[in-house]
C-alpha cells in the first residue's frame, strides 16, 4: 500500500502496509480490551478495509490479525446479548420478526465474506482464540495460520447460535464438521493443521514469521494469476452450494436465538451474567428445552425488575 490508513478512518480495526512489504496489507482487529469481540461497527468496517486493500494495485495479499491477546472472541455479548436493548438481530419485542433478523445477520455474513470474495488472497493469523463469530471471520479467509495453542470453534452451537458462514463443512468435511457442531468443542492450532483447517500451525513466537513467510511467497505471484486461481476454487465451492447453505444457516441462527432454548439462555445471561450462562452451556450439563425452558423463562422474567 502506498501509505498506512489512518486509525481515525476506522473505529474497530487498522489497515496498513506490512513494514517493508508493500505487496502485503495488514488488517488488524483493534478492540484488544474486548478480545476484539464483534460490535455493530466491526463487520462493515472489515468489509471497507478489505475493499480498500483490494483496490490498491500495490497489494497482492492481505493478512488479517488481531491486536492484544486474541484474534477474535466472537460477538460482544455485552453489546448484543446482556441487556434489554433492541437489536435488529436480537429483538426483545414479541412476536419476533424473522425477516429483520435475517437481514441483519445476512449483512454481517456478507461483510465477512468480503474476505472470501476479494480477488486477492487473504490469510488469517490466529492467536489466542477465534470463537463463534470470530471463527466465521477466520474461515472466510482463504488460508489460516494458527498458533499451536490457539483455539478455534463455535461453542454457541450448544445453544443460541448457528455459524452463518457455514464454512465448517467446506473446510474440514462433513464428519468433522458434525463433530464440532454437535459438541461445540474447540480445537487447537495443531489439530486444525492436522485436519486441514489451518494451512500451518506454529509456536506463538514463530506465528508472525510463519505467516509472513507464506504471505511473501504468495506476494511474488502476479495479481491477475492470484485472482484467477482464487476464482476457480471459489467457483467450486459455489457449485457445491455454499450460498444456499449460508441462507439456511443464517435462518437457523435466528431460530436458535429466539426459540425457547435460545430465549432461556438469554434470560439466564440477563439474570445471572453471561459467565454463568456460558458455564452452563459449555459444561455438558443438559440445556433446558421445550416446556422446561418455557417454565424457567417465566421464572426468570418474573424476577426481572420492571423497565
Amino acid at each position: 500500500m502506498t501509505s498506512p490508513t489512518r486509525s481515525a478512518d476506522f473505529e474497530t480495526l487498522t489497515l496498513a502496509a506490512e513494514p517493508g512489504e508493500p505487496r502485503i496489507a495488514r488488517i488488524t482487529l483493534n478492540r484488544p480490551e474486548r478480545l476484539n469481540a464483534i460490535n455493530a461497527a466491526l463487520p462493515g468496517e472489515l468489509r471497507r478495509a478489505v475493499e480498500r486493500a483490494e483496490a490498491d494495485d500495490s497489494v497482492h495479499v492481505i493478512v488479517l490479525a488481531g491486536a492484544g491477546r486474541a484474534f477474535c472472541a466472537g460477538y460482544d455479548l455485552q453489546d448484543f446479548g446482556g441487556g434489554l436493548a433492541e437489536h435488529p438481530c436480537q429483538q426483545e419485542k414479541q412476536p419476533w420478526e424473522p425477516t429483520e433478523d435475517y437481514a441483519a445477520m445476512k449483512r454481517y455474513t456478507e461483510d465477512y465474506m468480503a474476505l472470501w470474495r476479494c480477488r486477492k488472497p487473504t490469510i488469517a493469523m490466529v492467536h489466542g482464540v477465534a470463537l463463534a463469530g470470530g471463527s466465521d471471520i477466520a474461515m472466510c479467509c482463504d488460508l489460516l495460520v494458527m498458533a499451536d495453542e490457539a483455539k478455534i470453534g463455535y461453542p454457541p452451537v450448544r445453544v443460541w447460535g448457528c455459524p452463518t458462514t457455514a464454512m465448517w463443512t467446506y473446510r474440514v468435511g462433513p464428519m468433522r464438521a458434525k463433530q464440532l457442531m454437535f459438541t461445540g468443542d474447540m480445537i487447537d492450532g495443531r489439530t486444525a493443521a492436522a485436519w486441514g483447517l489451518a494451512t500451518a500451525s506454529a509456536s506463538g513466537e514463530q506465528l508472525a514469521a510463519t505467516t509472513l513467510a507464506l504471505a511473501r511467497r504468495i506476494a511474488g505471484v502476479p495479481r491477475s494469476h492470484l485472482a484467477m486461481h482464487k476464482m476457480v476454487v471459489n467457483q467450486a465451492m459455489l457449485t457445491m452450494g455454499l450460498e444456499q447453505t449460508q441462507m439456511f444457516a443464517t435462518l437457523f441462527d435466528g431460530i436458535t436465538r429466539h426459540n425457547p432454548e435460545g430465549l432461556w439462555f438469554r434470560r439466564q445471561a440477563q439474570a445471572h451474567g453471561f459467565k454463568s450462562a456460558v458455564h452452563w452451556r459449555d459444561s455438558g450439563r443438559a440445556i433446558p428445552e421445550g416446556d422446561e425452558a418455557r417454565a424457567l423463562i417465566a421464572q426468570l422474567e418474573s424476577q426481572r425488575p420492571a423497565r
